[in-house]
C-alpha cells in the first residue's frame, strides 16, 4: 500500500483528497493544526476503509511545523508516495488594510512551506524512482489579485519549473488551480459568500477526482472544471490593464486579497 501525506487535511479540499485516497486503499498522513479534528478524521477513515491514518499536528506558519513535516517526508523507512500541499488561507481586506504580519504569514504557508515540503518529498521520491506532488494553487494565480494571487502564481510557476527539472526521474508534479469550492475557506477568513453566483461553486470531491485524473495523465497544471477552463481562456485574451481593473473589483467583491 502506498502512503499519501496531505496538509490542511481536516476540511475542504484536503479532507476530500483524504476521503478519495483512503477509498482507493492508500494509507495516509494527515497534517493540520487541530489535533482533535485530525484524530476524528483519521479514525473515521480507518474504520470506513481499513487503511492506516497517521496524525501529525503541525502549524505551517511556524518553523517548528514545517520542520516536523519535512522530517516525516524524509523518513525513508516509511516513505510518502504522494504529497498534497493543500494548507492555505485568505486575508480579508485590501493591500495596506491587512497587517504585514498576516501578509508574511501567508507567504510562509503558501510559498516557503510548499517549497520546503516539495523538496523534502521529491528527494526521497527521486531516490525510489517514483512519487507525486500536488501543490494546490488557485485560478487567482492567473489574474493580478494582491498577495493571495501572487502567492498562488508563485506556486504554479514553481511547480512547473520543478516538474521540468525532475522530468524522467519518475517524480510527477502538478499545480492544482480550482475556483470557488464549498469549504471552510471563506468562513475562516471572515468573508461572506452570499453574493457569489451559484454556477461558480465547485464540489470538493468532484474536484479531487478530476485532479487525480490530471495527475495520472502527467499534466503539470490542472484547472479541473470546464467553466473555469473557459474563464481562464478569456483571461489569456484580455488586455492586462483591463484585466487588472476587472479582477480588482471582482476580488474585492468575491475573493481573498
Amino acid at each position: 500500500m502506498t502512503t499519501a501525506l496531505i496538509t490542511g487535511a481536516t476540511a475542504g479540499i484536503g479532507a476530500a483528497f483524504a476521503r478519495r485516497l483512503a477509498a482507493e486503499g492508500h494509507n495516509l498522513v494527515l497534517v493540520a493544526r487541530d489535533t482533535r479534528r485530525l484524530q476524528e478524521h483519521a479514525t473515521e477513515l480507518h474504520d470506513r476503509h481499513g487503511i492506516e491514518a497517521e496524525v501529525l499536528t503541525a502549524d505551517l506558519s511556524r518553523e517548528s511545523g514545517i520542520s516536523a513535516v519535512e522530517k516525516r517526508l524524509a523518513d525513508r523507512k516509511n516513505p510518502v508516495d504522494l504529497l498534497v500541499n493543500n494548507a492555505g488561507f485568505g486575508n480579508k481586506g485590501r493591500f495596506l488594510e491587512v497587517s504585514m504580519a498576516d501578509e508574511l504569514t501567508m507567504l510562509k504557508v503558501h510559498c516557503e512551506a510548499v517549497l520546503r515540503l516539495t523538496a523534502a518529498a521529491a528527494e526521497t521520491m527521486r531516490e525510489r524512482g517514483r512519487g507525486g506532488v500536488v501543490n494546490v494553487a488557485s485560478v487567482a494565480a492567473f489574474v493580478p489579485r494582491g498577495t493571495y494571487g501572487a502567492s498562488k502564481a508563485w506556486v504554479v510557476q514553481f511547480t512547473q519549473g520543478v516538474a521540468r527539472d525532475l522530468a524522467g526521474t519518475g517524480v510527477r508534479l502538478m499545480a492544482l488551480c480550482p475556483g470557488f469550492v464549498r469549504t471552510e475557506f471563506h468562513q475562516r477568513a471572515g468573508m461572506g459568500t452570499g453574493n457569489i453566483p451559484g454556477w461558480m461553486w465547485l464540489d470538493a470531491d468532484k474536484l479531487v477526482e478530476a485532479a487525480l485524473a490530471d495527475l495520472a495523465r502527467g499534466r503539470t497544471v490542472s484547472v479541473p472544471d470546464p467553466r473555469y477552463k473557459a474563464l481562464m481562456g478569456l483571461v489569456k485574451l484580455a488586455p492586462r490593464g483591463v484585466l487588472g481593473g476587472v479582477t480588482s473589483r471582482t476580488g474585492r467583491k468575491y475573493g481573498p486579497q
